[in-house]
Protein backbone atom coordinates (compact mmCIF):
# COMPACT_ATOMS: atom_id res chain seq x y z
CA UNK A 1 0.00 0.00 0.00
CA UNK A 2 1.17 3.70 -0.78
CA UNK A 3 3.01 5.35 2.38
CA UNK A 4 4.29 8.35 2.79
CA UNK A 5 7.78 8.75 1.80
CA UNK A 6 6.87 9.81 -2.01
CA UNK A 7 3.66 9.84 -2.99
CA UNK A 8 1.44 9.02 -5.83
CA UNK A 9 -2.03 10.52 -5.71
CA UNK A 10 -2.92 10.02 -9.99
CA UNK A 11 -3.62 12.91 -11.08
CA UNK A 12 -2.55 14.61 -7.81
CA UNK A 13 0.88 12.89 -8.52
CA UNK A 14 2.88 14.31 -5.47
CA UNK A 15 6.34 14.77 -3.70
CA UNK A 16 6.57 16.42 -0.41
CA UNK A 17 8.99 19.51 -0.57
CA UNK A 18 11.26 20.46 1.86
CA UNK A 19 9.83 23.96 3.12
CA UNK A 20 8.58 23.30 6.89
CA UNK A 21 6.89 26.74 8.18
CA UNK A 22 3.61 28.71 7.18
CA UNK A 23 5.10 31.64 8.20
CA UNK A 24 6.25 32.86 4.94
CA UNK A 25 3.45 33.41 1.61
CA UNK A 26 3.17 30.44 -0.27
CA UNK A 27 5.60 28.14 2.25
CA UNK A 28 3.84 25.00 4.03
CA UNK A 29 2.74 25.01 6.85
CA UNK A 30 4.62 22.10 9.57
CA UNK A 31 3.75 18.68 9.63
CA UNK A 32 0.72 17.95 12.20
CA UNK A 33 -0.56 14.92 13.68
CA UNK A 34 -4.38 13.85 13.46
CA UNK A 35 -6.48 14.58 16.04
CA UNK A 36 -9.04 11.85 14.79
CA UNK A 37 -9.01 8.99 12.89
CA UNK A 38 -11.64 6.60 12.01
CA UNK A 39 -13.65 4.17 9.51
CA UNK A 40 -17.28 5.04 8.40
CA UNK A 41 -19.18 2.25 6.55
CA UNK A 42 -20.71 3.80 3.19
CA UNK A 43 -22.15 0.65 1.77
CA UNK A 44 -22.66 -3.01 2.99
CA UNK A 45 -19.35 -3.54 0.98
CA UNK A 46 -17.11 -0.03 1.15
CA UNK A 47 -16.04 1.72 4.69
CA UNK A 48 -13.55 4.52 4.25
CA UNK A 49 -10.83 5.56 6.33
CA UNK A 50 -10.54 9.17 7.32
CA UNK A 51 -8.66 11.61 9.46
CA UNK A 52 -9.14 14.67 10.99
CA UNK A 53 -6.35 17.88 12.18
CA UNK A 54 -6.12 21.20 12.95
CA UNK A 55 -8.37 23.32 14.83
CA UNK A 56 -11.59 21.79 15.36
CA UNK A 57 -13.41 24.75 15.95
CA UNK A 58 -12.01 26.24 12.73
CA UNK A 59 -13.48 26.81 9.18
CA UNK A 60 -13.47 22.63 7.87
CA UNK A 61 -11.58 21.64 5.07
CA UNK A 62 -12.09 18.86 3.07
CA UNK A 63 -9.40 17.95 1.15
CA UNK A 64 -10.25 15.41 -2.05
CA UNK A 65 -7.48 13.18 -2.79
CA UNK A 66 -6.71 12.50 -6.74
CA UNK A 67 -6.07 9.58 -9.02
CA UNK A 68 -8.85 8.06 -8.59
CA UNK A 69 -6.96 5.11 -6.95
CA UNK A 70 -4.92 7.86 -4.78
CA UNK A 71 -4.94 8.46 -0.85
CA UNK A 72 -4.08 10.93 1.31
CA UNK A 73 -1.36 11.14 3.89
CA UNK A 74 0.10 13.48 6.79
CA UNK A 75 1.70 15.76 4.01
CA UNK A 76 -1.90 17.15 3.02
CA UNK A 77 -2.38 18.96 5.96
CA UNK A 78 0.96 20.96 5.25
CA UNK A 79 -1.25 22.98 2.70
CA UNK A 80 -3.59 24.31 5.90
CA UNK A 81 -2.77 26.91 8.58
CA UNK A 82 -3.63 24.37 11.22
CA UNK A 83 -4.72 26.93 13.42
CA UNK A 84 -7.19 28.37 11.24
CA UNK A 85 -8.77 25.35 9.33
CA UNK A 86 -10.23 21.85 10.39
CA UNK A 87 -8.76 19.71 7.96
CA UNK A 88 -10.42 16.24 6.87
CA UNK A 89 -8.74 13.96 4.79
CA UNK A 90 -10.31 10.74 3.30
CA UNK A 91 -9.47 7.91 0.93
CA UNK A 92 -11.78 7.05 -1.55
CA UNK A 93 -13.30 3.84 -2.09
CA UNK A 94 -10.95 1.17 -2.70
CA UNK A 95 -7.88 2.83 -2.16
CA UNK A 96 -5.40 3.57 0.42
CA UNK A 97 -6.80 2.80 3.71
CA UNK A 98 -10.63 1.80 3.11
CA UNK A 99 -11.39 -1.30 2.34
CA UNK A 100 -11.74 -3.33 0.40
CA UNK A 101 -8.64 -2.47 -0.98
CA UNK A 102 -8.93 -2.05 -4.85
CA UNK A 103 -12.48 -2.91 -4.97
CA UNK A 104 -14.26 -1.76 -8.29
CA UNK A 105 -17.88 -2.50 -7.30
CA UNK A 106 -20.59 -0.64 -6.51
CA UNK A 107 -17.40 2.59 -6.92
CA UNK A 108 -18.69 5.26 -9.33
CA UNK A 109 -18.92 9.21 -9.29
CA UNK A 110 -22.14 9.10 -7.73
CA UNK A 111 -21.20 6.80 -5.02
CA UNK A 112 -17.93 9.30 -3.87
CA UNK A 113 -20.36 12.40 -3.84
CA UNK A 114 -23.00 10.28 -1.83
CA UNK A 115 -19.42 9.18 0.55
CA UNK A 116 -18.63 12.93 1.09
CA UNK A 117 -22.21 13.98 1.86
CA UNK A 118 -21.59 10.74 4.31
CA UNK A 119 -18.98 11.47 5.76
CA UNK A 120 -20.02 15.15 6.50
CA UNK A 121 -23.02 14.50 8.02
CA UNK A 122 -21.05 11.52 10.09
CA UNK A 123 -18.66 14.39 11.20
CA UNK A 124 -21.36 17.08 11.72
CA UNK A 125 -19.84 19.35 9.73
CA UNK A 126 -21.86 22.69 8.22
CA UNK A 127 -20.53 24.15 5.21
CA UNK A 128 -16.96 23.03 4.08
CA UNK A 129 -14.51 24.67 1.77
CA UNK A 130 -13.35 21.64 -0.99
CA UNK A 131 -9.63 21.09 -1.91
CA UNK A 132 -9.05 18.85 -4.88
CA UNK A 133 -5.91 18.72 -7.00
CA UNK A 134 -6.86 16.69 -10.88
CA UNK A 135 -9.53 13.84 -10.17
CA UNK A 136 -9.83 15.88 -6.78
CA UNK A 137 -10.95 18.83 -8.86
CA UNK A 138 -13.79 16.54 -10.69
CA UNK A 139 -15.20 14.90 -7.55
CA UNK A 140 -15.21 18.63 -5.72
CA UNK A 141 -16.74 19.83 -9.05
CA UNK A 142 -19.49 16.74 -8.77
CA UNK A 143 -20.07 17.09 -5.21
CA UNK A 144 -20.66 21.20 -4.94
CA UNK A 145 -22.92 20.64 -7.81
CA UNK A 146 -24.97 18.19 -6.17
CA UNK A 147 -25.10 19.96 -3.08
CA UNK A 148 -24.00 23.57 -3.67
CA UNK A 149 -25.73 24.75 -0.37
CA UNK A 150 -23.19 22.98 1.52
CA UNK A 151 -20.05 24.32 -0.15
CA UNK A 152 -18.48 27.72 1.31
CA UNK A 153 -15.44 27.58 -1.57
CA UNK A 154 -12.98 25.39 -3.60
CA UNK A 155 -9.40 25.41 -4.47
CA UNK A 156 -8.91 23.36 -7.35
CA UNK A 157 -5.59 22.37 -9.04
CA UNK A 158 -5.27 20.89 -12.00
CA UNK A 159 -9.04 20.77 -13.43
CA UNK A 160 -10.23 17.64 -15.31
CA UNK A 161 -13.80 18.11 -16.59
CA UNK A 162 -13.75 13.95 -17.75
CA UNK A 163 -15.28 15.29 -21.15
CA UNK A 164 -14.10 12.45 -23.85
CA UNK A 165 -11.84 15.41 -25.38
CA UNK A 166 -9.66 15.64 -21.87
CA UNK A 167 -9.63 11.60 -21.70
CA UNK A 168 -8.40 11.16 -25.45
CA UNK A 169 -5.94 13.64 -24.84
CA UNK A 170 -4.31 11.65 -22.07
CA UNK A 171 -4.48 8.08 -23.74
CA UNK A 172 -4.87 8.67 -27.35
CA UNK A 173 -1.68 11.01 -28.43
CA UNK A 174 -2.61 14.75 -26.96
CA UNK A 175 0.06 14.19 -24.54
CA UNK A 176 2.08 12.58 -27.04
CA UNK A 177 3.31 15.14 -29.05
CA UNK A 178 5.36 16.41 -25.98
CA UNK A 179 6.52 13.02 -24.75
CA UNK A 180 6.24 11.16 -27.83
CA UNK A 181 8.59 8.28 -26.23
CA UNK A 182 7.07 7.59 -23.24
CA UNK A 183 3.65 7.07 -25.34
CA UNK A 184 5.47 4.75 -27.27
CA UNK A 185 5.98 2.36 -24.44
CA UNK A 186 2.85 2.24 -23.12
CA UNK A 187 0.95 1.48 -26.55
CA UNK A 188 3.76 -0.88 -27.51
CA UNK A 189 2.52 -2.83 -24.45
CA UNK A 190 -1.43 -2.50 -25.91
CA UNK A 191 -2.34 -5.78 -27.88
CA UNK A 192 -4.47 -3.15 -30.18
CA UNK A 193 -1.93 0.08 -30.51
CA UNK A 194 -4.12 1.18 -33.13
CA UNK A 195 -7.71 1.39 -31.37
CA UNK A 196 -8.36 4.45 -29.35
CA UNK A 197 -9.81 2.12 -26.41
CA UNK A 198 -6.18 2.57 -24.54
CA UNK A 199 -8.41 2.88 -20.96
CA UNK A 200 -10.35 -0.31 -21.66
CA UNK A 201 -7.32 -2.39 -23.16
CA UNK A 202 -5.55 -1.79 -20.09
CA UNK A 203 -8.18 -2.43 -17.35
CA UNK A 204 -8.70 -5.75 -19.33
CA UNK A 205 -5.03 -6.53 -18.32
CA UNK A 206 -5.82 -5.25 -14.48
CA UNK A 207 -8.17 -7.32 -13.96
CA UNK A 208 -6.08 -10.53 -15.31
CA UNK A 209 -6.88 -13.64 -13.22
CA UNK A 210 -2.54 -14.01 -13.46
CA UNK A 211 -1.61 -11.78 -10.52
CA UNK A 212 1.91 -11.17 -13.08
CA UNK A 213 -0.45 -9.82 -16.12
CA UNK A 214 -1.99 -7.39 -13.07
CA UNK A 215 1.50 -6.30 -11.60
CA UNK A 216 3.24 -5.96 -15.05
CA UNK A 217 0.35 -3.38 -16.60
CA UNK A 218 0.60 -1.30 -12.99
CA UNK A 219 4.01 -0.64 -13.33
CA UNK A 220 3.33 0.21 -16.99
CA UNK A 221 0.57 2.30 -16.42
CA UNK A 222 2.42 4.19 -13.32
CA UNK A 223 5.62 4.66 -15.68
CA UNK A 224 3.63 6.16 -17.98
CA UNK A 225 1.52 8.74 -15.65
CA UNK A 226 4.62 9.54 -14.10
CA UNK A 227 6.45 10.04 -17.75
CA UNK A 228 4.32 12.94 -18.33
CA UNK A 229 3.44 14.50 -15.07
CA UNK A 230 6.45 16.29 -14.42
CA UNK A 231 7.86 19.24 -16.26
CA UNK A 232 11.12 17.41 -16.49
CA UNK A 233 11.04 13.53 -16.83
CA UNK A 234 11.61 12.21 -13.44
CA UNK A 235 12.59 8.58 -14.10
CA UNK A 236 14.43 8.25 -10.67
CA UNK A 237 11.53 9.22 -8.62
CA UNK A 238 9.21 6.59 -10.58
CA UNK A 239 11.35 3.97 -9.86
CA UNK A 240 11.72 4.34 -6.57
CA UNK A 241 8.10 4.63 -5.91
CA UNK A 242 8.24 1.13 -7.82
CA UNK A 243 10.79 -0.24 -5.98
CA UNK A 244 8.94 0.72 -2.64
CA UNK A 245 5.27 0.45 -3.57
CA UNK A 246 2.33 -1.58 -4.86
CA UNK A 247 0.61 0.55 -7.85
CA UNK A 248 -2.29 -1.60 -8.12
CA UNK A 249 -4.79 0.39 -6.94
CA UNK A 250 -4.11 3.25 -8.52
CA UNK A 251 -3.60 1.71 -11.40
CA UNK A 252 -6.58 0.05 -11.55
CA UNK A 253 -9.08 2.55 -10.20
CA UNK A 254 -7.89 4.66 -12.98
CA UNK A 255 -8.47 2.99 -15.73
CA UNK A 256 -11.83 1.57 -14.55
CA UNK A 257 -13.20 5.07 -14.20
CA UNK A 258 -11.84 6.29 -17.83
CA UNK A 259 -12.92 3.40 -19.31
CA UNK A 260 -16.22 4.08 -18.04
CA UNK A 261 -16.22 8.19 -18.91
CA UNK A 262 -16.03 8.75 -15.13
CA UNK A 263 -19.44 7.61 -14.71
CA UNK A 264 -20.41 10.78 -15.91
CA UNK A 265 -22.85 12.27 -18.59
CA UNK A 266 -20.65 14.20 -21.25
CA UNK A 267 -19.91 17.53 -20.14
CA UNK A 268 -22.29 17.67 -17.40
CA UNK A 269 -19.52 19.33 -14.86
CA UNK A 270 -19.55 22.10 -17.28
CA UNK A 271 -23.44 22.47 -17.91
CA UNK A 272 -24.14 22.46 -14.77
CA UNK A 273 -21.21 25.48 -13.18
CA UNK A 274 -24.10 27.59 -12.67
CA UNK A 275 -24.91 25.76 -9.88
CA UNK A 276 -21.53 27.34 -8.19
CA UNK A 277 -22.15 30.74 -9.33
CA UNK A 278 -22.21 32.18 -5.93
CA UNK A 279 -19.18 30.14 -4.39
CA UNK A 280 -15.81 31.67 -4.73
CA UNK A 281 -13.61 29.18 -6.09
CA UNK A 282 -9.53 29.82 -6.92
CA UNK A 283 -8.38 27.54 -9.69
CA UNK A 284 -4.75 26.83 -10.07
CA UNK A 285 -3.22 25.29 -13.52
CA UNK A 286 0.55 24.50 -14.68
CA UNK A 287 0.90 26.17 -17.80
CA UNK A 288 3.16 23.03 -19.32
CA UNK A 289 0.65 20.29 -17.45
CA UNK A 290 -0.14 17.36 -19.90
CA UNK A 291 -2.40 14.99 -17.58
CA UNK A 292 -4.57 18.24 -17.06
CA UNK A 293 -3.95 20.88 -19.58
CA UNK A 294 -4.97 24.02 -18.59
CA UNK A 295 -7.46 24.86 -21.50
CA UNK A 296 -10.29 23.08 -19.00
CA UNK A 297 -9.39 25.74 -16.26
CA UNK A 298 -10.16 28.52 -18.73
CA UNK A 299 -13.51 27.05 -19.56
CA UNK A 300 -14.39 26.75 -16.30
CA UNK A 301 -13.12 29.97 -15.08
CA UNK A 302 -15.34 31.92 -18.07
CA UNK A 303 -17.80 30.19 -17.28
CA UNK A 304 -17.45 30.98 -13.28
CA UNK A 305 -17.62 34.88 -11.95
CA UNK A 306 -16.60 34.93 -8.70
CA UNK A 307 -13.79 32.48 -10.05
CA UNK A 308 -9.86 33.38 -9.64
CA UNK A 309 -7.79 31.52 -12.23
CA UNK A 310 -3.85 31.05 -11.56
CA UNK A 311 -1.85 29.69 -14.42
CA UNK A 312 1.92 29.07 -12.94
CA UNK A 313 4.37 29.33 -15.46
CA UNK A 314 7.18 26.52 -16.01
CA UNK A 315 5.14 24.28 -14.05
CA UNK A 316 3.50 20.24 -15.19
CA UNK A 317 1.13 18.50 -13.30
CA UNK A 318 2.64 17.99 -10.52
CA UNK A 319 1.34 19.96 -6.82
CA UNK A 320 4.88 19.88 -5.31
CA UNK A 321 6.38 21.88 -8.12
CA UNK A 322 7.54 25.05 -5.85
CA UNK A 323 5.08 27.06 -8.27
CA UNK A 324 1.75 25.42 -7.55
CA UNK A 325 2.75 24.43 -3.69
CA UNK A 326 3.00 28.02 -3.44
CA UNK A 327 -0.15 29.21 -5.06
CA UNK A 328 -2.17 26.34 -3.33
CA UNK A 329 -0.65 27.79 0.17
CA UNK A 330 -1.69 30.94 -0.40
CA UNK A 331 -5.45 30.12 -2.03
CA UNK A 332 -5.79 28.87 1.00
CA UNK A 333 -4.76 32.42 3.13
CA UNK A 334 -8.00 34.12 1.37
CA UNK A 335 -10.36 31.59 3.04
CA UNK A 336 -8.48 32.33 6.93
CA UNK A 337 -11.17 35.20 7.63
Amino acid sequence: MIKHKYLFLGFLLLWPAGASSGQEAGTLWPEIKPNQTGYLKVSPLHEIFYQMGGNPKGKTVMYLHGGPGGECSLHDFRYFNPQKFNVVLHDQRGAGRSKPYGEIRENTTRNLVEDIETLRKHLRLERVIFFGGSWGTTLALAYAETYPRNVDGIVLRGVFTATRSEIDHYYHGGAAKFFPEVHRELAASLDHPDKNDYPAQLLAKLISTDPAVRDRYARIWLRYEGGIAFLDKADDKIEAFLREYNPYAFALMENYYMANGCFLEEGRLLKNADRLADIPVVIINGRYDMICPPAAAYQLHRLLAKSTLIIVPSAGHTAGEPGIQAELVKAMRRFED
